[in-house]
């Protein structure tokens, strides 16, 4: 099983920038995928989570109504729409899949040790 991302890049405060994650080797619809992220210094934490089957999101309150998370099944493919980008939003995001559910939660998205198959990150940096 492997998950890849893709998308970072610099970007001011303001922007956008949309992430892709791209699974294989696994039943991507018997998983939720979560993005996370990890600012210098600091634990990694839950942005947006989905459940595969039928797309249903779940957003962390700072992201809600900023950012959009995305699945395309026959893709096997998960995207993060980010809009008005801010600068407590550097960082590096991964996507992972979860361990044992295929339902996105508030537990599953607060969690990182209830997701495994970890990519290997792709960094975002906004400036002010």
């Amino acid at each position: 099983a492997q998950i890849a991302e893709s998308g970072g890049g610099s970007v001011q405060a303001g922007g956008s920038l949309i992430l892709s994650c791209v699974a294989s080797g696994f039943n991507y619809e018997d998983y939720a995928i979560g993005w996370f992220r990890q600012a210098p210094g600091k634990e990694r934490d839950g942005v947006a989570c989905i459940t595969s089957s039928d797309d249903r999101p779940y957003y962390i309150d700072s992201v809600k109504g900023r950012f959009t998370i995305s699945g395309n099944n026959p893709k096997n493919s998960v995207y993060l729409q980010m809009d008005n980008l801010k600068a407590e939003d550097t960082a590096v995001y991964y996507c992972a899949r979860s361990a044992y559910t295929k339902y996105a939660s508030s537990s599953l998205c607060s969690n990182s040790r209830l997701l495994e198959v970890w990519g290997q990150g792709t960094l975002v940096t906004v400036s002010s």
